[in-house]
């Protein structure tokens, strides 16, 4: 298991590099999330004693859970790296985004709007995401370099081939290339590798007593985000197997409290992470229908 980490991590360290030699303007798209905390543990890899040849970038949509944004900080002043921060609500303001209106309306569609008004206004060429192909059947579609045109939009059918591992980075003016280094990590592989280097994670991850309100037997954390209809509101033991925005991200029942019980935990389950996700049950081609309008 060790040796198999390690080559990940290898593959990953070049991709960083590659990523910094091939691109002007870089950067790291960061969450809070386990695999976004995951590349920033690899970039201190990559690149140190030297400092981070890209900011940090989060794109805030307003609902995301408190204990994310507080993690955020923290760790960006712990590795003393830029961060850059740009807010969904600002592109509301602008009128370039419009709220969704409903009971679980969700920002996390919007997100695509503020990231490609932050893709312009720094110029960036390159952004690196923590998306993996285990996670869904429109990510598994994705190369490790994937070309954006001029508009953020993607199509599957003019993905680059990546032979021997060498990676294509050339691109037109205006064009992107999102950058996936985690590409070939399962969810089960980032979990042995944040046990493997005792990565702090945030402690969303972890089991902890919530409020939960139950919607078509999934839970969901009570939040002033969503307006509750009568449904009983209890006070639950439960974990996120991955942390978006609070008004589509559904908490699991679990005691696992150590990343031991996770990695057991993740084992026996027969759902992938995404399962509860209802921004990728909205149609059977949700997330590709995103991604194609430049969603990461």
């Amino acid at each position: 298991m060790i040796d198999h980490l390690r080559q990940l991590e290898a593959e990953a360290i070049y991709i960083l590099r590659e990523t910094a030699a091939q691109f002007e303007r870089p950067a790291l798209l960061f969450s809070g999330g386990k695999d976004s905390i995951t590349l920033v543990h690899l970039s201190l890899k990559a690149f140190r004693p030297s400092r981070f040849p890209y900011p940090l970038v989060h794109i805030d949509t307003g609902h995301n859970f408190p204990e994310a944004i507080t993690y955020r900080d923290e760790m960006a002043a712990r590795i003393d790296e830029k961060l850059i921060v740009r807010n969904v609500q600002d592109s509301i303001n602008r009128g370039t985004a419009i709220e969704e209106k409903g009971r679980f309306a969700s920002r996390n569609t919007l997100q695509t709007v503020t990231l490609l008004e932050t893709i312009e206004e720094f110029r960036f060429d390159a952004c690196i995401g923590g998306a993996r192909r285990d996670e869904e059947k429109a990510r598994a579609k994705e190369r490790i370099f994937s070309v954006r045109d001029s508009f953020g939009q993607w199509d599957p059918r003019l993905q680059r081939p990546e032979l021997w591992n060498i990676y294509n980075g050339k691109i037109q003016p205006g064009e992107n290339v999102r950058v996936f280094p985690l590409s070939n990590w399962t969810e089960l592989d980032v979990w042995n590798y944040i046990r493997l280097e005792q990565i702090p994670i945030p402690n969303l991850y972890f089991a902890h007593k919530r409020q939960v309100f139950e919607k078509d037997g999934i839970l969901f954390p009570v939040s002033d985000f969503i307006k509750l209809e009568k449904e009983p509101v209890s006070e639950t033991e439960v974990r996120f197997r991955t942390v978006g925005d609070m008004t589509c991200t559904a908490a699991v029942a679990s005691r696992a409290s150590s990343l031991d019980e996770i990695i057991e935990e993740i084992k026996a389950s027969n759902t992938t992470e995404r399962g509860s996700r209802l921004d990728d049950k909205r149609s059977e081609s949700a997330m590709e229908d995103r991604k194609r309008s430049g969603y990461f």
